[in-house]
């Protein structure tokens, strides 16, 4: 039960934190690949109350990530979280307001079928070696 509370927080910190990127990079407005530029963008960036909210969301995936990987194998862990993919295009699309092809959505319901097979494994398949402290 605990690996999927983490795989959860896992999706919700890693669909809130780029979908607040995208919106504070959207804010922003495009990058331009020059000296001044780059050092503008990075300006206003730093200045992002909501780019630094992302930021924290991206953390809070990062933290959960991590957890999940030392009770979880990897093949596990990275199809599951997967599963923020397809959040991230609902919140594109009805948040952002982004299209989605049907190309895209076909890549999502291909995931979450991906997911839902690898969801009916156990999360540890390889045996963990203890580390001799």
């Amino acid at each position: 039960m605990k690996t999927l509370v983490m795989v959860f927080a896992m999706v919700v910190c890693a669909t809130t934190g780029d979908s607040l990127l995208k919106h504070g990079m959207t804010q922003i407005g495009p990058v331009t690949v020059t000296h001044a530029g780059l050092l503008h963008s990075f300006r206003a960036a730093m200045s992002s109350g909501t780019i630094w909210f992302a930021i924290l969301f991206l953390i809070g995936f990062m933290i959960s990530n991590m957890t999940v990987l030392s009770w979880a194998d990897y093949s596990y862990v990275m199809p599951a979280s997967a599963m923020g993919y397809a959040a991230v295009t609902f919140v594109g699309m009805f948040a952002l307001g982004e299209t989605v092809s049907p190309r895209r959505w076909i890549g999502v319901a291909l995931i979450c079928a991906g997911v839902f097979l690898v969801g009916q494994t156990k999360p540890r398949t390889t045996t963990v070696m203890e580390v001799a402290r």
